[in-house]
Formats: structure tokens, sequence, C-alpha cells
């Protein structure tokens, strides 16, 4: 298996309108430049790929099978839009809520590195060249985690986290964006991970 960068992008108020817990599918709204970032990323050889934290299934807020089927009608919204997922890594864990198998400590919960190092294994990727695209500072730790490169985002929760927490942070962003599309391509075309 070649190995190769991957942008890595949160879900909810990254690639898509954050409205909390999405419990149903038919909360689940894409950013209408979201299909044209995953595009690109496509056409430049990265790997495109979603790491999510989904706890409202530890929650007991919806079961597993809504997370599927959100991310069945994402990757055919997708399709259509002439973009591919090359994988969407998904941890339902919440470590003090919910009953076992949903409640555990895991090393999947971002910014725990879990997602990503299986993203790793059956990928091929490269951490090292990757970038996590999110709009929380949980998504820059995550990237961090594991060496890659972090880009904030100043959609969902981006643009308060940015504005009230980030003279907080001990490390800023890799990179601010407005969104995602703007993030993808001035990663790829600034090629700042070669």
């Amino acid at each position: 298996m070649s190995v190769r960068p991957a942008i890595f992008m949160d879900r909810d108020g990254t690639l898509s309108h954050e409205v909390g817990y999405v419990n149903h599918p038919s909360r689940f709204r894409l950013f209408p430049w979201s299909i044209d970032a995953v595009r690109l990323v496509n056409r430049s050889g990265w790997a495109a790929v979603v790491v999510t934290n989904q706890a409202g299934v530890a929650r007991g807020y919806f079961p597993e099978s809504v997370i599927h089927e959100v991310h069945r009608g994402m990757a055919e919204a997708m399709q259509k839009g002439g973009a591919r997922l090359d994988g969407i890594f998904v941890c339902p864990h919440h470590p003090t809520l919910g009953e076992p198998p949903y409640r555990q400590d895991c090393d999947c919960r971002k910014p725990r590195p879990g997602l990503l190092r299986r993203a790793e294994k059956e990928l091929g990727i490269d951490l090292r060249r990757s970038w996590v695209v999110g709009d929380r500072h949980g998504d820059l730790q995550l990237a961090w985690n594991v060496g890659a490169r972090g880009a904030l985002v100043k959609s969902g929760y981006g643009v308060g986290e940015w504005t009230y927490q980030a003279p907080a942070w001990s490390r800023p962003p890799d990179l601010v964006a407005e969104q995602l599309l703007e993030a993808v391509t001035r990663i790829l075309a600034a090629k700042v991970a070669a």
C-alpha cells in the first residue's frame, strides 16, 4: 500500500452545519462548499478522511445506526458531486456517560490519536505530512498529537473559539481559514506538507 498524506476533516461544524447532536438524518446538512473541498482533495492525490466524535450514542440520544445512515447519505451526496471520501472514522464513546460498550475511556475520542492511527494503518496515511481541519481546538490537538498540522476553520464553533479561546492556547493553529474549501485550497496550493 502506498503511503500518502491526508486531509482529515471534522464533520459537524467543518463539513456540515453545527446543529448540536445530529439525532436524525434529516438534521444533517453539508455546507455548500464541502463537496468542492473534498473533490479538490481527491484531485490532489491526498486522502480525504472524516474523523468525528459522536458521543450522542453513548449518551443514549440516538442509536449507532443513525450515524451509519447519516454517513451513507453524506457519501451519496459526495458521489453525486463527483467527490469521494476515502474513509470515515467515528468515536461513539464517552468516558463517563452511558452503558458499555459505549461508556469507555477509549483512545479514539478526539483529541486522542486512535482514529488517526486507525486511518494510518487502514489507508496507508503518512500522518507527519497530513493535516487535520476542524472548528475546535481539540481538532488542532489531535493533529499535533500525531505530528500532523492543524487548521482551524471559522465555521461551526470556530469563530467563537478563535475569538475568545485562542489567546489562551499554548500553540496557535498552523492555519486559520474562514471555511473548509479555503483551508483545503491553501493547504494544497502551498504544498505545505511536502
